[in-house]
């Protein structure tokens, strides 16, 4: 069963749950209102369902309320931050706060973040950047239990790992391109799972390395205490990705990367290693325009495929969400519901 829920309604119960878990109430607001827009854009898999295991990390030591960046290495265009487990959704908009600053007086900027809890849906930190009329590249790897199974391998070895790509277009909504390198996000069995549903072949191995539908075998321990592990997307296309994530998101940012037997700590840490280019300051910015609506123009002009309503570009199915959803409302299934309410339980935080 499933009940809709406005998205006032989740920021608020979100803020009051986080806020009694040791968050200031500027902070609260701020990582609530980051996971509603996940809802809100779709991607439900980084959304409210998160905060549960927020929750939890807090309550182990691995996320830090209330920190935020501190800035190891200033050379101007070139930027080594740290997070210091802080929530993500603050520290990644410091972090790309001050990096934004920094491209538009030099023309670009190479950010590295280390140590940030979880940054949550990564589109969030392009649209920042094209907001401002910048382009903005974004590799990231995941400190958590590794679920995704290297192409060819047979059990979880690292993260989701996403990409994140944002270039604004003159007069026109973005091209956001956000995803992770798995065939999807790890989340999105979560809530597969708590619904009930099984997922599509092909997405996912059992604890012992064959094909499965279930979602429940990278969510909850499967004989032996094991798990299973996602696939990567696209072959060793996706699995080569997830690499180059790893090694400029993990190893570059100095934020490390995963080489050890799974743990059951709740904590996500990330490292981004992202970069900025401001086109004015490029020389190219009347060829990019032209160049750039011309091509969309004539990508768009494509017949509509076999099952298909017509081609869209990266960004345009997150806009059509969150008008749907800001008029229709949110909705939770019972179990997803049932860990936001007992996660409150937690810290002494009445859900209702």
């Amino acid at each position: 069963m499933t009940r809709k829920y406005s998205a006032a309604q989740l920021r608020a119960i979100v803020a009051g749950v986080l806020e009694r878990a040791g968050s200031s109430a500027e902070e609260s607001r701020t990582v609530a209102e980051n996971l509603v827009l996940a809802n809100l854009s779709g991607h439900d898999s980084h959304g409210v369902g998160m905060l549960p295991r927020y929750v939890d990390a807090v309550l182990e030591g691995g996320l830090h309320p209330n920190a935020g960046i501190a800035v190891k290495l200033d050379g101007g265009s070139l930027l080594a931050l740290d997070g210091q487990r802080g929530f993500g959704q603050v520290v990644g908009a410091q972090a790309m706060t001050l990096a934004m600053q920094r491209a538009q007086e030099t023309g670009s900027c190479v950010m590295a973040l280390a140590n940030a809890h979880h940054l949550g849906r990564i589109g969030h930190f392009a649209e920042m950047a094209v907001e401002r009329g910048l382009v903005s590249i974004h590799f990231v790897n995941v400190q958590s239990r590794p679920v995704v199974a290297p192409f060819g391998g047979g059990d979880g070895r690292y993260g989701t790992n996403p990409f994140c790509v944002g270039i604004p277009l003159p007069g026109q909504p973005p091209f956001l391109l956000d995803f992770a390198t798995s065939r999807v996000a790890q989340g999105k069995m979560r809530v597969a799972h708590n619904e009930g549903r099984q997922v599509e072949p092909g997405t996912l191995i059992d604890e012992k390395g064959r094909p499965t539908t279930n979602p429940g075998v990278v969510v909850v321990p499967q004989s032996g205490g094991l798990f299973g592990a996602l696939l990567s997307f696209g072959e060793h296309k996706g699995y080569g990705m997830a690499v180059a994530c790893e090694l400029l998101g993990g190893a570059l940012t100095g934020t490390g990367t995963w080489h050890q037997p799974a743990d059951s700590r709740r904590a996500v840490i990330n490292g981004m290693f992202t970069i900025l280019v401001d086109p004015r300051k490029l020389g190219t910015q009347e060829a990019f325009a032209r160049e750039a609506l011309a091509f969309v123009e004539w990508v768009k002009q494509s017949p509509p495929g076999a099952g298909s309503e017509g081609v869209m570009l990266a960004g345009e199915p997150e806009r059509r969400a969150r008008r749907q959803r800001e008029a229709e409302g949110i909705a939770l299934d019972d179990q997803t519901w049932a860990e936001i309410v007992a996660a409150g339980a937690k810290v002494g935080a009445a859900v209702a």
